[in-house]
C-alpha cells in the first residue's frame, strides 16, 4: 500500500470513518511500548477489549501478542490487565 502524503491525512491525523485505523501505521509515535509475559497472562483478554487501537493479537481466542506497528503505547493495556502481565518499556 502506498504511503499517504500529509496532505491525505486527515487534520490532526483523526480518525474520520468507522475501521481505517490499520491504514495508518502510527507504532512510530511511541515513547514506551507494551510488552506482554504470557507466563503470567490469565487469556482473560480485557486488554484486547479496552485497547483503542486494536493492537491486541488474539488467535484462536487467545491473545498472541501485540500489533507494534499500529500500537501507540497509550498504556491503557496494562492499566486494565488484572494479572500485571504487561508492562511499559522505553522505546529504543
Amino acid at each position: 500500500m502506498k504511503e499517504k502524503g500529509w496532505k491525505e491525512i486527515p487534520l490532526g491525523g483523526m480518525i474520520t470513518d468507522a475501521g481505517n485505523a490499520t491504514e495508518y501505521d502510527t507504532g512510530s509515535w511511541r515513547t514506551f511500548k507494551p510488552v506482554w509475559d504470557n507466563s503470567k497472562c490469565s487469556q482473560c483478554l480485557i486488554c484486547w477489549i479496552h485497547c483503542p487501537d486494536s493492537s491486541i493479537a488474539v488467535k484462536d481466542r487467545k491473545m498472541s501478542g501485540i500489533d507494534y506497528q499500529h500500537c501507540k503505547g497509550c498504556g491503557i493495556c496494562v492499566n486494565v490487565c488484572p494479572k500485571k502481565c504487561i508492562t511499559m518499556e522505553k522505546e529504543k
